[in-house]
């Protein structure tokens, strides 16, 4: 696999090809993961086993479409730390 050259611009970040859907995905997932994760565990331990379950199956939803979105973005060229 060919690897294009990095460019930055004026400010100095790494400018990578990605699309915008692809970042917002990881942005908003990332987002969407943390609090998925802490009321998941939060509902374990006050005992609300349903709602526990629901918000763990919705964080490995969302495990899955930051995988897919970084798949993709690497099969652009580009690379994850783009995206800081």
């Amino acid at each position: 696999m060919s690897q294009i050259p990095e460019e930055r611009s004026e400010t100095g970040k790494p400018m990578v090809p990605a699309t915008p859907r692809d970042v917002v995905h990881i942005r908003l997932g990332s987002f969407v993961l943390l609090f998925t994760l802490a009321f998941g565990a939060l509902a374990f331990v006050i005992g609300a086993p349903v709602l526990s379950i629901v918000l763990w199956a919705i964080a490995l939803f969302v495990i899955i479409d930051i995988v897919l979105a970084v798949r993709r973005q690497r099969r652009m060229g580009g690379s994850a730390d783009g995206l800081e």
